[in-house]
């Protein structure tokens, strides 16, 4: 769910010459109602407007087209523009209309179909077909990238792409790699995830948040962004004052120099205080008292929660090192004197009501579907998360210089954050046309029963001992293939955690996030369908290709430098197609972020490429000569197919391995 700004590439571009192009057009339509120009001249500013139109249009086209080799191309996006370019030749009267570009339904319809003339001839009064007609008499006539355009039945424009067009661009990858060209907004993006809480173990719960921030990360960096990975850990609050005054009780050392504390189950050292609090009131009134002199900062108290904060981050490091995850902690004490300084501003502004003793502030405009006011001073003069969480927005916006805004939490919170924004944007804090706002809200972890995942015990399953069981099932799965005997101790090592770890994210990811997935190691685990391991081993096999080729990387460039590649056989061509819609598949995902597209193109290669391997021979061997001969053109689309599989495994934060 987004708010504020958002682009697309070379849509964007083109919507920002046409902007232009219609405030100079009101301009001059001004001065005719004014009187200052006449009828004569107007038409003569409507024409050459079409045709500056048309140039810019045009120009956006080749610049995309001309894009330096090095960098991949959004096929989607330019043959949008073509026909962008042809509807407004066709029918310069029209505004702006969306231009649908799909796959077809069945491949005697080319490689892609548009059906805009249906919705231009809805407007116009005019068949479908005779529509089509005319774009096509005015689409480009030499694109490089369109082969042949028909209108079928319907009005529907079937496309074919350039067989010369795949080959270049296939032989671009393999000589470049696969580089996204630079944004053509570039964006300052504070990305909230995983947010575990002090004193308690990361869950399945901080599952989903830690995998899919971290993906949203590698994903917008890889696109050129600058990305700023925020870990907003709950480490203040009342809570603090039973774990400080626990801490005492059975640790009065604490305050030695150096001291350690001797607690490797932080959790049950919570749930014992927790159990005292409930149970014990003068426990729970030294507690109180504790919350307040840690709030006043005296030095025993805050040399206690950094104790109690210190032996949390120890156990949180360790979580993000097996998973991969680069992360910045900035907790909610970090706060603590700007919500001070917020709730001032907002008082002095008048946003504040009183409400049976408590201080609150609404967000958006008065109605039936208006949302919660925020608590921003409780009654007893306490701060609550909607404080923290707008003191956080304004910082991020004021001092981090933020342009976009993330948080990947649970979608029950969506209403929260939604209203904080409105708050946020009535108080001045935040600007919708500067800065964007997303929150990439997800479902939950069900377990096999489909209800949420908990142990045999029903308690809520440790993030540490899953990935355990993830080490171990792999293992196991790996040693019935027999692949400890054939591997060193440390291959095998690599790719234990290749698998145990890719197979966790990848199962998460493949689903969308705002649904709940069902938690099984066995379908984690399965080498068919759409899974990490049948992805780990298709890669692992496309490599293989050129190794038992003998063939080096030197050897390809060398040859590439010389040579072109020929694509003669269908399932070459339909291998470089599907290959080439991975660049407008990651740029389709930074825009909605939902992750499981790319999951979905990644497994629709593997099986695309199956079926290229199966039927054209990379290397063929001569009965009588037993001589090898290698076409050298068809280990070159292999080792494009790793190149783009390598890619999407690095924005999902899986390691493949060369040999399984």
């Amino acid at each position: 769910m987004k708010v504020g700004i958002a682009e697309t590439p070379l849509s964007e571009r083109i919507e920002q010459a046409e902007m232009e192009i219609e405030r100079l057009n009101d301009i001059i339509h001004g001065m005719k109602d004014k009187g200052s120009i006449g009828e004569e001249v107007v038409r003569t500013s409507d024409s050459v407007r079409l045709k500056y139109r048309l140039e810019i249009l045009k120009a956006e086209a080749e610049r995309e087209m001309k894009c330096k080799r090095s960098y991949v191309k959004n096929v989607v996006g330019m043959i949008s523009a073509y026909f962008r370019m042809a509807i407004d030749g066709a029918f310069p009267q029209l505004p702006q209309i969306p231009i649908p570009i799909l796959p077809p339904t069945t491949k005697k319809f080319g490689d892609y179909q548009c059906n805009v003339a249906m919705v231009i001839a809805g407007k116009l009064k005019k068949s479908p077909k005779s529509v089509a007609e005319e774009i096509l008499v005015h689409f480009p006539k030499e694109t490089g990238v369109v082969d042949s355009l028909e209108v079928a039945g319907g009005g529907f424009i079937n496309l074919t792409l350039s067989r010369t067009f795949l080959q270049e661009e296939i032989q671009g990858l393999c000589l470049y790699g696969f580089r996204f060209p630079p944004p053509l907004h570039f964006h300052r993006i504070l990305v909230d995830f995983s947010s575990p809480n002090v004193a308690k173990e990361m869950h399945v719960g901080h599952l989903r948040s830690t995998i899919i921030g971290d993906s949203i990360c590698r994903l917008l960096e890889e696109l050129g962004h600058q990305v700023i990975r925020i870990n907003h850990i709950g480490d203040w609050g009342t809570q603090f004052g039973m774990l400080i005054a626990h801490l005492q009780e059975r640790f009065p050392d604490y305050l030695t120099e150096d001291y350690k504390l001797p607690i490797t189950d932080l959790q049950s050292f919570y749930k014992e205080s927790k159990t005292r609090f409930d149970q014990d009131p003068e426990f729970k009134k030294r507690a109180y008292a504790c919350v307040v002199k840690l709030q006043r900062n005296e030095p025993s108290f805050i040399r206690a929660w950094k104790i109690i904060c210190d032996v949390s981050r120890m156990e949180f490091s360790k979580i993000y090192s097996r998973l991969g995850i680069r992360i910045s902690e900035r907790g909610e004490s970090f706060y603590q004197g700007l919500m001070e300084s917020l709730v001032h501003e907002l008082k002095t502004k008048g946003f504040l009501e009183e409400d049976e003793g408590r201080w609150i502030m609404w967000g958006g405009s008065e109605g039936k579907d208006r949302n919660p006011p925020l608590t921003i001073i409780k009654s007893d003069g306490g701060f609550t998360y909607d404080t923290s969480d707008m003191a956080a927005l304004k910082y991020r916006i004021e001092e981090d210089k933020a342009t976009w805004v993330i948080y990947v939490t649970d979608a029950g919170q969506v209403t929260h954050f939604h209203t904080v924004w409105e708050a946020a944007e009535r108080a001045g804090i935040w600007d919708r046309a500067k800065v964007r706002l997303d929150h990439a809200g997800f479902g939950v972890v069900l377990g096999d029963d489909k209800k949420k995942f908990k142990t045999r015990s029903g308690d809520t399953v440790k993030l540490s001992d899953l990935l355990d069981e993830g080490m171990k099932r792999a293992g196991e799965k790996l040693r019935e293939k027999g692949r400890d005997k054939e591997l060193s101790e440390e291959e095998f090592g690599a790719i234990e955690k290749a698998v145990a770890y890719g197979c966790i994210k990848y199962a998460d990811l493949s689903h969308s996030r705002n649904g709940e997935y069902v938690f099984s190691f066995d379908r984690m685990l399965d080498d068919k369908g759409n899974t990490a391991v049948y992805l780990l081993y298709a890669y692992t096999r496309i490599k293989s290709i050129a190794r038992k080729a003998g063939v080096t990387d030197r050897d390809l460039l060398d040859w590439l430098s010389h040579n072109s590649l020929s694509f003669e056989h269908d399932k070459e061509q339909r291998l470089a197609k599907q290959l080439i819609k991975f660049p407008q598949v990651v740029e389709r995902v930074a825009e909605d972020l939902y992750l499981h597209p790319i999951c979905e193109i990644m497994y629709e290669i593997a099986a695309v490429f199956t079926e290229f391997y199966d039927t054209c021979y990379c290397i063929e061997t001569d009965k009588m000569s037993n001589e090898k001969k290698v076409n050298m053109s068809r280990v070159a689309l292999c080792e494009a197919t790793a190149t783009v599989l390598k890619k999407g495994f690095d924005i999902l934060g899986i390691n493949p391995v060369s040999r399984m």
